[in-house]
């Protein structure tokens, strides 16, 4: 259906523009050659040639793309607002529409003075507010696709290194631009429509994975955006693009061994970086007193009293813990850690093997998938890289009695076509990460986390309600 949609906008857009510059005195074939096309075109609105060399530059060829094709539209004296709209969605129908209408003729070059003036054109209060409108939604809209955009931290799963309640700028040019895959979406909404809980996109037509060229490649530790991987599955199964977004520390990147021994990280065998204010679940134990939990709520500390008198489970820095070693009537502080070989409390450790005693606090090793690297299937695995296998990469995937099957075929290696990494939120003992639902594939990066524009404590009243010390802090 992808294919037939393209064939017929391409087909249909170029009769048309072959059409429309044998109107304008121009040979039809020059309407076939990119650049020089538009160069022509450059030539017949009035506009300068030197245009046609900001075609060649991101983000800003689109604007410049948009708005040349709307000045060849006014040169058929084609100025309503519907009329742009045509140019801009359906050019396909609009341009052999225009052709082939003996009554649509070139006027001249829009863009001159001399054409405003022999043809004079008033728009309306409704049609000025309508292309405000619409400037306004193309403008966002490639602003939030291709350069930056705002998200909100909605849990304390990245705690303390970003709170509840920031807001943050998201770079996409970092990592690299990704080209909508589901491109016909309602504006502004991400995958529910506010108010009616529909779906906020349009399934009919998705695309393959593509990014630009970015500034960088994504780096051990840097605080990334990406599309949640399990939305893939029922009840949402939604597009890659349209998955819910969450924010973590990348852990692992391609080609990275992983471990996790009592808490502490390893990369390739040497101790991760540990996160200044990441956070780990502390049991404190006092001397039967009990801790001021209104001074805990100041602290804007997460945690309670146990069913234990005089034991209390808090998420703390380092510092914190430290701090709270010092007070009078605390005797112990110390990390809750899950011991080696004890399986996961909640059974949802990845990748759900039940021959696997890993938990949170004791994982892995495992590798992380690079593109073009090979992996040898067998008992150990077949079931950390089948998920990866079948529903990020699309094959099929079975075990039978006599060995492991891709897309029928019997196969007792898998070579993967993209990269993958390991994402971990900095509360560790409080976030749902890879170590639950395993790796992330590129094509769900959204972007890099920059810095802190506002945050809001939802503990705070009045003018206490804004962290001002958080305001343009730097994301590291």
């Amino acid at each position: 259906m992808l294919i037939a949609f393209l064939i017929i906008f391409f087909l249909g857009t170029q009769i048309g523009l072959w059409l429309l510059f044998v109107k304008a005195g121009q040979e039809g074939w020059k309407s076939l050659v990119p650049f020089y096309r538009e160069y022509i075109i450059t030539q017949l609105t009035g506009r300068p040639g030197w245009w046609v060399a900001l075609l060649l530059v991101p983000i800003i060829n689109l604007f410049v793309g948009i708005g040349l094709y709307i000045d060849f539209a006014r040169c058929f004296g084609k100025r309503s607002f519907l009329d742009q709209v045509g140019t801009i969605l359906v050019p396909f129908v609009v341009f052999p529409w225009w052709g082939t209408d003996k009554k649509v003729s070139y006027w001249g070059a829009s863009a001159t003075e001399e054409f405003k003036k022999k043809y004079p054109y008033k728009k309306s209060a409704t049609r000025e507010w309508a292309d405000a409108i619409v400037f306004a939604v193309v403008a966002a809209t490639l602003i939030r696709t291709f350069l930056i955009e705002a998200y909100m931290i909605p849990s304390g799963s990245m705690e303390r290194s970003l709170l509840t309640g920031d807001f943050l700028f998201v770079s996409k040019i970092n990592y690299g631009p990704r080209l909508p895959m589901t491109p016909v979406a309602f504006p502004f909404a991400h995958h529910t429509m506010p108010i009616t809980g529909t779906k906020a996109y349009w399934e009919g037509l998705e695309m393959k994975y593509r990014r630009l060229p970015g500034l960088q490649q994504i780096k051990r530790n840097d605080v990334v955006v990406f599309n949640y991987p399990m939305d893939a599955d029922a009840p949402f199964n939604r597009p890659v693009d349209k998955r819910e977004n969450y924010i973590k520390r990348a852990i692992g990147i391609p080609g990275d061994t992983v471990a996790i021994v009592d808490a502490q990280v390893f990369v390739n065998g040497k101790e991760g970086e540990t996160p200044v204010e990441g956070q780990l679940m502390y049991q404190v134990i006092t001397d039967g007193t009990d801790i001021n939990l209104d001074r805990i709520n100041d602290m804007r500390i997460e945690g309670g009293q146990t069913n234990v008198p005089g034991q209390y489970i808090f998420y703390l820095t380092p510092a914190l813990a430290n701090t709270m070693s010092g007070w009078a009537n605390v005797k112990e502080v110390k990390p809750f850690i899950y011991p080696q070989g004890t399986e996961e409390p909640t059974k949802d450790i990845f990748p759900q093997h039940s021959d696997l005693k890993w938990n949170r606090d004791n994982y892995g090793p495992v590798i992380v998938p690079k593109i073009g690297w090979t992996v040898q299937l067998n008992e150990e695995t077949a079931p950390l890289y089948e998920r990866a296998i079948t529903i990020y990469e699309g094959h099929t995937f079975e075990k039978k009695d006599d060995g492991y099957y891709i897309d029928g075929n019997k196969a007792d290696s898998y070579t993967f076509a993209m990269n993958y990494y390991w994402m971990m939120g900095d509360n560790r003992h409080n976030s749902l990460d890879s170590r639950f639902w395993g790796f992330v594939p590129e094509d769900h990066i959204v972007g890099k986390a920059l810095f802190v524009w506002l945050s809001l404590d939802d503990k705070g009243s009045f003018i206490d309600k804004i962290r001002w010390n958080r305001i343009f802090m730097s994301i590291h």
